[in-house]
């Protein structure tokens, strides 16, 4: 549910009449119990004592690893909202992933999606934030029209994603010491004997740490989604017009699709000798061409090594992590909200261990209930 009041009028309906203080007492308590479970899991794997509940590993695996963002207040305050801060809590999604490699790339082109403009548009605001909403909207409407399909084109055949046995990792702790429970989580589901690993994630310093750290030999891949968003940011920047703003971030998207990085760095820093940079020490705009423009060389020139798109495909790994940016929306349904603010530092931990449960495929929270003491079916000691 949403929150503990949407809980606890759900369990009116089905005639449990229990309080909603009482609902959060319960939530908080069990929470609490699985952030235990997790940090004694990262215990045994550091001293190499935690074995895999898997016993076959994946032919293929995926670790994706972004970030959310929730709003905490002031513990001890008293009642309101004291010294309100945004704090980022990071997720991790481990999927097997159903693939065969290939001797040749099996998608040479972008897909359809990434070269509609209303759709790029859409996700360059959700995922850039105050840049991406800082474009106008003619922007996308201006090419839609040649883009985009009429309305009576027959719609594309919906194919269903094969099933995978998503399980997830959340915390607020920072990257130190989330990736021993990112990597606790791979150790148990028997994910570093798999033959071909990925580490998928955009281009936070902190996620390579990670990788570096806890997945060194899995390949790691820089999340083209992230790519997309400072192409169309730069194609904006760099364009005098609709028409060549749009012409010039599909020219660039089907370059970094197909592996020709370096290429497109070298334009956008011509580009960028034509505009300048932006001043030193001083603030500029969101939405400045020059600075979006620095971002999107600097972006490419730091992720450019793991950015062989085309290598990726034929070993038949994700380019994209569209699986993890997913579970950011299903914590964010639970976790943020216009009057939800979390008591820091631990209050929103216990409640996110608590969504990872109920998101994870394995039926954790289920193992949980029947293994933990005072489960009515759970057999008893004599003493």
């Amino acid at each position: 549910m949403r929150s503990f009041a949407d809980a606890t009028w759900a369990l009116h309906l089905a005639g449990l009449a229990i309080s909603c203080r009482q609902v959060t007492r319960i939530a908080e308590e069990i929470g609490d119990e699985l952030v235990q479970q997790r940090q004694a899991k990262v215990v045994q794997r550091r001293r190499r004592q935690l074995s895999p509940r898997e016993a076959t590993a994946p032919a293929a695996v995926a670790v994706e690893v972004d970030g959310g963002h929730l709003r905490t207040r002031a513990a001890g305050c008293g009642p309101g909202v004291h010294e309100p801060e945004g704090k980022e809590h990071k997720l991790a999604c481990l999927v097997p992933v159903r693939s065969q490699p290939q001797e040749q790339d099996p998608q040479p082109e972008p897909p359809a999606s990434f070269q509609q403009p209303r759709r790029v548009q859409r996700l360059v605001r959700q995922m850039k934030g105050q840049a991406g909403a800082a474009l106008p909207e003619e922007l996308a409407a201006a090419s839609a029209a040649a883009a985009e399909p009429p309305d009576d084109a027959p719609a594309a055949p919906q194919q269903r994603p094969p099933e995978r046995a998503r399980t997830c990792v959340a915390s607020m702790a920072d990257s130190r010491s989330f990736g021993p429970m990112v990597a606790a989580e791979a150790q148990e589901r028997n994910f570093y004997q798999a033959q071909r690993r990925a580490f998928v994630a955009d281009g936070a310093a902190y996620n390579w740490s990670i990788q570096q750290g806890y997945f060194a030999d899995f390949e790691p891949i820089t999340d083209f989604l992230h790519v997309l968003c400072y192409l169309y940011l730069a194609g904006w920047a760099a364009g005098r017009d609709e028409a060549e703003r749009w012409s010039l971030y599909v020219g660039w998207l089907r370059a970094c699709w197909q592996g020709r990085v370096a290429a497109v760095r070298a334009e956008l820093q011509v580009w960028q000798g034509r505009l300048g940079e932006p001043p030193e020490g001083e603030a500029v705009a969101a939405n400045d061409p020059r600075r979006l423009l620095a971002e999107a060389v600097t972006y490419l020139g730091n992720n450019q090594s793991r950015m062989d798109y085309p290598r990726y495909r034929r070993e038949g790994l994700p380019v994209t992590s569209s699986l993890v940016e997913s579970l950011v929306g299903e914590f964010n349904a639970r976790m943020k909200g216009r009057e939800k603010f979390w008591n820091r530092p631990d209050g929103p931990e216990p409640i996110l261990q608590l969504r990872a449960a109920v998101l994870s495929d394995d039926d954790r929270l289920g193992r949980h209930f029947a293994q933990r003491p005072g489960n009515p079916y759970r057999r008893r000691r004599v003493a």
